[in-house]
Order: C-alpha cells, then sequence, then structure tokens
C-alpha cells in the first residue's frame, strides 16, 4: 500500500511504519516540495516514527471542526501532513477506518470525562463540556453511517462511556430518578446530548445568552433529576 520499499531491519514490527510514515516529498518539483517551498522558505519538518497517526488525526478534527465530516479526504490529509499519500492508509485503511478511530477516541475521551464526575448532574455538565470542546468528536461519534460496525476500538470505547453515565444514573436515590433505572438513563442522556447539539448549533444563543452553558445546564438538571417534595 505504501508507495515506499521497507528497509531490511532487524526484524522488529518498526519496519512497517517507518517505511509507510515517510516523509515530506522531496523529488524535486513534487507537490509537497513546492509548496512547502512557497511561504516558509524551507521543507516541511518530517514527522518521525509514531507521529504520523497522531498528525493525521489532528488534521482530519480540523478539518470536521471546520467542514464536517463529508470533506474528508486521505489524500488531502496526506497533503496537509507533507506525507505519501498512501500513507494514511497504513494506519486507517481508509476513509471509514478513520471516522472509525475518530469516534472512538472521542467516545474514550468522554468515558473519562464523565467517569470523574461527582454526580449525575456534574456528568451531564461534562458531557457538555466535551461536545464543546471537542466539536469535531461529536459530530463523528453519534453519526453511525460514517463508521465501521463491529469495530473493536470503538465497541469497547462506547460501552465505556455507557457504563460511566450507568454509574451516575445508578447513584441519584431512587426517588430522584423513578424507579426505572435504565428510563432515567435515556432521559439524562438526551437531556445532555439534546442541550449539547442545540448548544453546538447556535441554536441556544438567545436563550443562554450571555450565561455559562454549563450553569444553565445545572439548572435544567436540576429541574428533571430532583428528589419529589416530603
Amino acid at each position: 500500500m505504501s508507495t515506499a520499499k521497507p528497509a531490511k531491519t532487524d526484524g522488529t514490527a518498526e519496519t512497517a511504519d517507518t517505511a509507510a510514515e515517510t516523509t515530506v516529498e522531496t523529488t524535486a518539483g513534487s507537490p509537497a516540495t513546492t509548496e512547502s517551498a512557497k511561504g516558509s522558505g524551507s521543507s516541511r519538518r518530517p514527522y518521525h516514527h509514531g507521529d504520523l497517526r497522531r498528525a493525521i488525526l489532528t488534521a482530519a478534527l480540523d478539518v470536521i471542526a471546520v467542514d464536517g465530516p463529508s470533506a474528508l479526504s486521505l489524500r488531502d490529509l496526506a497533503r496537509r501532513a507533507g506525507v505519501s499519500h498512501a500513507a494514511p492508509a497504513h494506519h486507517f485503511k481508509d476513509r471509514t477506518g478513520l471516522l472509525t478511530a475518530i469516534a472512538a477516541e472521542g467516545f474514550g475521551l468522554l468515558a473519562g470525562a464523565i467517569g470523574e464526575a461527582a454526580d449525575l448532574k456534574d456528568a451531564g455538565v461534562r458531557y457538555v463540556r466535551f461536545a464543546r470542546e471537542h466539536p469535531a468528536h461529536f459530530q463523528v461519534m453519534f453519526a453511525p453511517e460514517l463508521l465501521r460496525d463491529g469495530d473493536l476500538e470503538l465497541t469497547t470505547a462506547r460501552a465505556l462511556s455507557a457504563d460511566a453515565l450507568r454509574h451516575a444514573v445508578s447513584a441519584v436515590p431512587l426517588k430522584g430518578r423513578g424507579p426505572d433505572a435504565r428510563l432515567a438513563g435515556v432521559a439524562a442522556w438526551s437531556l445532555a446530548h439534546g442541550f449539547a447539539t442545540l448548544l453546538l448549533g447556535h441554536n441556544l444563543d438567545g436563550a443562554v445568552s450571555e450565561r455559562d452553558p454549563e450553569e444553565v445546564f445545572r439548572a435544567l438538571a436540576s429541574m428533571l433529576f430532583q428528589a419529589p417534595a416530603e
């Protein structure tokens, strides 16, 4: 798949990675060389072994944040990273693989954020905060038509985030969430996800105005999850 031939080495697994993660194009007049020469006057710094996967992910997240997932192209991302157009396929195979990796990373980050919550309302706040801080991940995570169904990394990360939410819901006293913990979890997720989605789409600009979105969410969560009056 890579245009570079792997050199003979001591047989370690790094051989294929190093060959695929090549390199700024150095052939005279090549697109990468020509482009890098413009503006800066010097060639781009080549990515060292272990940097390429992260570089491609970061470039992809930048594109999604501005233009959405439909704008992604592995060839364009390779150009942005200054590497062979075949290099991204070494890590992600194809566009679906790249988007699946982004979603898996997003669910992992979300699980970590929710897992540190003090209570259910705090879990919701952290959910909203995650969406605001990682809008590109958020766009991709809940678009199953873009992802590779059955991917182990994605399935595992998604399960971890769901477990973190279930744990937060189960910690709420029964009288504060009702007898059906699963339905309470759906209600909590719907509130946090709906609020985050509306917020990112600027549909709450008037309602939230200058207020802190996280504090607005706390107020909404208090309306939904509260103990009934004695």
